[in-house]
C-alpha cells in the first residue's frame, strides 16, 4: 500500500453543537487511527454560510499532524475561505492547487459557482488542469478533485444542481491517461460510479446524509452518523476505497 487517503465532505459548519461535534469527532478519529492518512481531502461545503467565523472554526477543527487539502463548494464563498481558513489574501478567483502527496499528484479543483448551487469548471480551471496534468511525468499518478458530481446519480434535487458540462472534462481527460479517478463530494451520499473511462468516488457527508427516491420523499436524514472515504492507492495504479462510519 503506498498511498492511504481519506475524503470527507460537506461539514457545513455554522457555529452550531451539532455540525460542530460532528466534524470533531470525525477529526479526532482520523487523528487516532494507528496507521496514519497520508493525507486528508475535504471536498467542498466546509462552511455553511460562507463566513470568516465559520472558516475559523474550521481552521482549528481542521489542524492534523497529516496533510489537510481543501477545496470550496457551492456553500462556501471564495475570498472568505482564503482568508479566515488559509490565511491567504482574499480574492474570488477560483481555487486550483496541485499537491505532492508521496509521489501522487492531487488536483483540488474549484467547481463552484459564486451564488449558485449548481457546478462548472470554468475555462480558466480546464486550462489549469490541462496544463498541470501535462506538466507531470507521464509515470505520475493523479487525482483529480472537486465538489460537484459530473453524472447524474438518480436524485431528482441533486441531479438539478451537479455540474454542468462534464463533457469539457471528459474530452481533457482523454489526453491524460495517467489520472486514476475523479472525486467530488456535493451529494451527501456515498457513491461509486464512472467518468470518462475512470472510477467516480462521491464521499459521504459529515453534516446529514441524502435520502434517495426509493428511500422515501424526506430529502434529509439527520439520524445518519457522519462518514469517510479511505482510498487506497496500489502500486499499479488500482484505486480500492472503503466507506466507514463514525459514531
Amino acid at each position: 500500500m503506498t498511498l492511504l487517503l481519506a475524503q470527507i465532505s460537506d461539514l457545513h459548519l455554522d457555529g452550531s453543537e451539532r455540525a460542530t461535534r460532528r466534524a470533531e469527532r470525525v477529526m479526532d478519529h482520523l487523528r487516532a487511527l494507528p496507521r496514519p492518512v497520508d493525507a486528508v481531502l475535504v471536498t467542498g461545503d466546509i462552511a455553511d454560510h460562507g463566513e470568516e467565523s465559520e472558516y475559523e472554526q474550521a481552521a482549528r477543527i481542521l489542524t492534523a499532524p497529516f496533510p489537510v487539502l481543501t477545496l470550496p463548494g457551492n456553500h462556501d464563498v471564495r475570498t472568505a475561505y482564503r482568508k479566515a481558513l488559509l490565511g491567504e489574501a482574499p480574492d474570488d478567483a477560483p481555487f486550483n492547487r496541485l499537491h505532492d502527496i508521496a509521489g501522487t499528484a492531487v488536483l483540488m479543483c474549484d467547481s463552484s459557482i459564486p451564488g449558485r448551487d449548481e457546478g462548472r469548471l470554468d475555462a480558466a480551471t480546464l486550462d489549469w488542469l490541462d496544463t498541470t496534468l501535462a506538466g507531470l511525468p507521464r509515470d505520475t499518478p493523479a487525482l483529480v478533485a472537486f465538489h460537484h458530481p459530473p453524472v447524474e446519480l438518480h436524485h431528482p434535487f441533486l441531479d438539478s444542481i451537479r455540474l454542468e458540462q462534464p463533457g469539457q472534462l471528459a474530452t481533457l481527460l482523454e489526453t491524460h491517461p495517467q489520472v486514476v479517478a475523479v472525486l467530488t463530494g456535493h451529494a451527501h451520499t456515498a457513491a461509486a460510479s464512472t467518468f470518462a473511462g475512470r472510477p467516480l468516488i462521491i464521499a459521504p457527508a459529515v453534516t446529514w446524509t441524502l435520502r434517495m427516491p426509493w428511500q422515501g420523499n424526506d430529502l434529509t436524514d439527520h439520524d445518519q452518523p457522519p462518514g469517510i472515504a479511505f482510498h487506497v492507492l496500489h502500486d499499479d495504479g488500482r484505486l480500492t476505497t472503503h466507506y466507514r462510519v463514525v459514531v
